[in-house]
């Protein structure tokens, strides 16, 4: 199958989006079938304001519709609601071809974490945004009964998975510092919550693994802590190995990979009970849920590191890219040449 996938995330940001979408198109394509990613790395771009590392596509809609009729797709996935997803969604009905859509972020709660935007006004666009697709994948149980309640219909579970060739137990000595070491991995910008993390009163040494707005203030802001930028392939899985503890402080997550990732390494998860954790972790087995994040410390501290390694070798990323092409609305291209159809209602 012929499979186009849209995003407006892509390289070099560094996010379970990207990780996602990169690992799915590579077992999608061992599968057989073709793939052609539409990101912004084809269009002209500016940068997003306080996250220069995200590239917003600027008047995409010929120079997409032009590369979609030029690889005749069989299926379109739209993977997120930016510039190209609205160009792609309007591509889709304009041509009456079905298409598929997948819920990545918790965007309602981004935006109401910077802007005095309803989060009901948000959810009303997104629910909008999504209506024509014939599928919304979304990760987690938790995430769909949480769609279904602000109107969204015809969610469905896509699942993901871990690299466990690169990440798996290793050497704890890789970092130094006073044990036990607790590590965060991810953006540090305000919905994640970073900072929950660095005041909480962890014994040992903290680890921040990664970038974004807020890292220079909190880097002035708590000095004890080891902050050491973005990492890669396996310096970041000997990074994460090397701990012996994953914390995760974001509220605000609808899955959450690295916390899978700390899990294939034996390192168990301390977080939040909400959602994203509570259908990764299992409490009490791979981590500890709690509202206090030092108690949840506490308790992943004493688990065993096999049971992580163990029920984290269950997810593949063969799995997760069986499950999405199962899930695409397929459909014959049109000849080229052909007539755009009116736009539907969304």
């Amino acid at each position: 199958m012929r499979v186009a996938i849209v995003t407006d995330a892509w390289r070099p940001q560094v996010n379970g989006v990207v990780t996602t979408l990169s690992k799915v198109s590579e077992a999608l394509e061992q599968a057989g079938h073709t793939v052609r990613m539409v990101t912004p790395a084809g269009f002209r771009t500016v940068a997003m304001p306080t996250y220069p590392e995200i590239r917003l596509s600027l008047w995409p809609r010929r120079r997409l519709s032009a590369t979609l009729d030029a690889f005749a797709p069989e299926a379109i996935h739209i993977a997120t609601e930016g510039p190209l997803g609205h160009a792609a969604r309007r591509y889709c009905l304009r041509r009456g071809y079905p298409f598929t859509t997948a819920y990545h972020t918790q965007f309602p709660r981004y935006v109401r974490m910077r802007l005095p935007v309803p989060v009901a006004w948000t959810y009303a666009y997104l629910q909008r945004f999504h209506r024509p697709a014939r599928r919304t994948m979304v990760p987690t149980p938790t995430m769909m009964a949480e769609l279904r309640e602000h109107g969204f219909e015809h969610v469905v579970q896509w699942t993901r998975g871990v690299d466990t060739a690169l990440f798996h137990p290793r050497e704890k000595a890789f970092l130094d510092g006073v044990r036990p070491i607790s590590i965060f991995v991810g953006r540090v910008a305000v919905e994640k919550n970073v900072e929950a993390f660095l005041r909480a009163n962890i014994p040992g040494t903290k680890y921040v693994v990664g970038d974004g707005p807020d890292a220079e203030t909190l880097r002035r802001r708590y000095p004890d802590a080891r902050f050491v930028g973005y990492r890669h392939g396996q310096d970041l899985a000997r990074h994460v190995a090397a701990a012996d503890v994953m914390v995760f402080p974001s509220r605000t997550d609808t899955f959450g990979l690295t916390m899978l990732e700390a899990m294939a390494c034996g390192v168990p998860v301390a977080a939040y009970p909400v959602t994203g954790p509570m259908d990764v972790v299992d409490d009490g087995v791979t981590g500890a849920l709690d509202e206090d994040l030092q108690r949840a410390v506490e308790r992943a501290l004493n688990l065993d590191p096999d049971d992580c390694v163990a029920r984290a070798r269950r997810r593949t990323w063969a799995h997760s890219a069986d499950q999405f092409a199962g899930y695409l609305a397929r459909f014959e291209p049109a000849s080229p040449g052909a007539g755009a159809q009116p736009e539907r209602a969304p």
